[in-house]
């Protein structure tokens, strides 16, 4: 028996829903590293997959099944912003990321390490200022 998702409260914008959408040729390895990763939960609709958090309250994530490989540097991407960088780097790259920056960058008292998830697409860890 498939579990009802949890009802959904969508993050409003003056026009809408705000819903971030990643493309992924794998949506079941993809679904289990952003859930992981986020804390979400997942609920398939091939060829999407979308993953909300399990208070079913605030942005949805929408996993988009696309047939090409990611080229070239992503023009949009997303920060986890944590209080401990390396812990956070730690526990992501122990789900499946990738770490592309050998060492934290650091701009205005801002450190972060760029990673990819399964699918390459580029995201950020960053440790705002303390």
């Amino acid at each position: 028996m498939t579990e009802s998702p949890p009802r959904r409260t969508p993050h409003q914008y003056t026009g809408g829903e705000l819903v971030v959408v990643i493309d992924c040729i794998d949506l079941d390895r993809s679904a289990a590293f952003w859930t992981a990763v986020l804390g979400y939960v997942s609920h398939e609709g091939s060829p999407f997959r979308s993953l909300i958090p399990a208070s079913g309250d605030g942005i949805e994530v929408l996993l988009q099944q696309v047939d090409d490989v990611k080229i070239g540097k992503n023009r949009l991407h997303i920060d986890l912003r944590t209080p401990d960088l390396e812990a956070e780097v730690a526990r992501v790259t122990s789900l499946g990321a990738t770490r592309l920056t050998a060492e934290p960058i650091i701009e205005d008292e801002w450190r972060w390490h760029v990673l990819a998830d399964p699918a390459g697409n580029e995201f950020c860890v960053l440790q705002p200022p303390a």
